[in-house]
Parts: structure tokens; C-alpha cells; sequence
């Protein structure tokens, strides 16, 4: 028996990190070591869910269903999930062969004050006999009553638990802490958080959501993830466990993911580069990166200043497009007058 519910993103979030393109092999061999780790529940699929892969967003290697297939066969104790998030995957193309193709659990996501737009999704899910979470992305952008009136919408849908996901790496402790200790005081149901690591805080943010009552923490082995990456699972296992929660997980078998399967895929260490700083100062979407990077060397404007403005503006996922226009916009301005797009004028 676990007191925390461990959900492996590695097959999900990670794929962010190369591109969306996680092939057959590493799928299989990721799978069978999370089935040996004992992991719970093992999350796969394009890095935004469910019908996701595009040119916009990335395109896959392998279809969804054909991912989630070859996890499922090397599953028996683990439960298979999939990410969704409305206007990405649909009940109809998406969900329904997801279904067939014999996924457990389904996590429906949305930006934190948008959680409306979940509720077909997650009454199809529960319906279908799924273990359904709700997700609110960018949560760092709404306070705790805020974020608790877009949670109770989910619980009254019928997830089984509501996830904080910090998309931007923007989070201190202390922040972390007092929404979780209010929704999880205030709801019925679990919550949950996930971090990704721009400031450096991915460790003590999900311990300090624990601490708070949360029941649910979402992890990559190694961190593989979008910009710095997100909470390392085989460190905050350990971490949890040297704070005395039972956690009823195979610690060398995660050791061994990361070290025999994971490292061996990344493309480069996961790291807090200036970028991945600037992005989690800035409170935006830490899968920007590769998209700032690409429209500063085109416009030759630096990223940073990119990322500045994309916070300014509140930029969420989704709204890729507006990166080149802001980079278009401050290469003009460069031209013609200076502008104030230090960090301390942002925060």
C-alpha cells in the first residue's frame, strides 16, 4: 500500500524533451522497467496528449494507439494512462481507441481557469470506467480560492483527483504549500502536483505538496521533460521515503530506468539553461523553449527578451503562433528604440 500515488509521465512529458520521438524499443523496455519498479500508474503518449501530434506541436514517431499498445503489453500490475486535453484529442478519434487499445486511467487537462471545458471528457472517461484525474496546467497563474473554485468543477465531473501542474517551473515552496493545503482541506477528492524544474525546485516544491496533503505526485525518471525537465522520480521516491511515507516501489529498478534506458535516449543533459530560468521567471510554458529559441535566431532578438514578453502577455500553451510575432515585434522595436526587457522589469 502506497501513501502516495506515484504516476510515471517518463512515456508522456519526457517525449517532449526528444521530440516527440520515442520509438518502439524504448516504449517496450521503459514499460517492462516501470512494471519491475512496481510503478502504479505509467502515463504514454505525444508530450500534449491525445491527438496532439501536429506540426504546430510536434509530430510523433508512432501514432498513440501503437504506443499504447507496446506499453500495454509489457504491463500487468502497472496501470496504463494517457494525457488529453480538449481541442487537442477528441472523444470520437483519440479517446475511443485509446480505450480499445487498453489504457486504465485517463488525465484531462486544461489551463487552470478553463476547467469547464473538461467535463465532457471526464464523465466520458468515468462512464467508460476509467480512474479519471483532472489537470489545471499553468497553475501558478491563479491563487488558491481561484484554483479551487476551477478544482471543484472537475470533482463535481467526476474525477477521482485534481493534479497542479506548475507548466512554467514557476513555483517557490511556500506557494506550493499553501494552495495545496487548501484544496486538498477544501476537496473531497486527491490532488496532486507536478513540477517541472526552471528554478531549481522541482525536489523541495513536490515534497512541500505532500506535506501539504497531497496524495498524488507526477514524475519523470531522470526528469526527462519539456525545458529543464520535470521532478526527477527516482529522486523524489527516495526523497519521500527518507521522510517516511511507504512508498512500495522498487528504488534500483527506477535507478536502472534511468540509467540503462532513459540516459541513453536524451539528447543533452536536462539542464537550467538561461532560457529554461527565464521562462520560470517569467511564468511561461516551459515547452516554449525550442519555439523561442527558434524565432530569436530567426529574428535575431535575444530569447530571453521573447520569453519576457510572452509573460507579459500571459501567453498559455496553445498559442504558439504569438512567439514569432513577438519576435517580429521586438526585432522592429530594436530597430527604431530601445526597450526595458531586463528581468527586473518583469518581476
Amino acid at each position: 500500500m502506497n501513501d502516495i500515488l506515484i504516476i510515471d509521465s517518463t512515456l508522456r512529458d519526457g517525449s517532449h524533451a526528444i521530440r516527440h520521438q520515442f520509438n518502439a524499443k524504448t516504449i517496450r523496455d521503459y514499460a517492462k522497467g516501470a512494471q519491475k519498479a512496481r510503478i502504479p500508474l505509467l502515463v504514454v503518449g505525444h508530450g500534449n496528449g491525445l491527438g496532439a501530434s501536429s506540426l504546430q506541436l510536434g509530430l510523433s514517431k508512432l501514432p498513440d494507439t501503437t504506443m499504447l499498445k507496446i506499453a500495454k503489453s509489457q504491463l500487468k500490475r502497472t496501470r496504463l494512462g494517457a494525457f488529453l486535453i480538449p481541442g487537442f484529442g477528441t472523444i470520437k478519434n483519440d479517446l475511443a481507441p485509446a480505450i480499445k487499445a487498453g489504457i486504465d486511467a485517463l488525465m484531462v487537462a486544461s489551463h487552470c481557469t478553463e476547467a469547464n471545458i473538461t467535463r465532457q471528457h471526464i464523465e466520458y472517461g468515468v462512464k467508460e470506467g476509467l480512474e479519471v484525474f483532472g489537470v489545471l496546467m499553468m497553475s501558478h497563474m491563479l491563487n488558491g480560492k481561484e484554483l479551487l473554485l476551477q478544482a471543484k468543477l472537475m470533482q463535481i465531473y467526476g474525477a477521482r483527483g485534481v493534479i497542479l501542474m506548475d507548466s512554467a517551473g514557476a513555483y517557490l515552496p511556500e506557494d506550493v504549500y499553501k494552495k495545496v493545503k487548501l484544496l486538498s482541506g477544501s476537496l473531497k477528492i486527491d490532488v496532486g502536483f507536478h513540477a517541472h524544474n526552471n528554478l531549481g525546485m522541482t525536489i523541495a516544491n513536490s515534497a512541500a505538496a505532500v506535506k501539504a496533503g497531497a496524495k498524488i505526485i507526477d514524475a519523470t525518471s531522470r526528469g526527462l521533460g519539456a525545458g529543464a525537465g520535470n521532478c526527477q522520480l527516482e529522486v523524489i521516491v527516495a526523497v519521500l521515503l527518507k521522510m517516511g511515507y511507504k512508498l512500495d516501489l522498487d528504488v534500483y529498478q527506477l535507478m536502472n530506468n534511468s540509467e540503462k534506458i532513459i540516459a541513453k535516449i536524451m539528447k543533452r543533459p536536462q539542464e537550467i539553461s538561461s532560457v529554461s530560468l527565464t521562462s520560470g521567471l517569467a511564468g511561461v510554458f516551459s515547452g516554449f523553449a525550442p519555439h523561442v529559441r527558434g524565432a530569436a535566431e530567426r529574428f535575431g532578438v535575444d530569447a530571453r527578451d521573447i520569453l519576457i514578453e510572452l509573460g507579459r502577455r500571459k501567453i498559455v500553451a496553445g498559442q504558439e503562433d504569438i512567439i514569432v510575432d513577438v519576435a517580429a515585434n521586438l526585432a522592429q522595436k530594436k530597430k527604431t528604440r530601445g526597450q526595458d526587457n531586463s528581468i527586473e522589469a518583469l518581476i
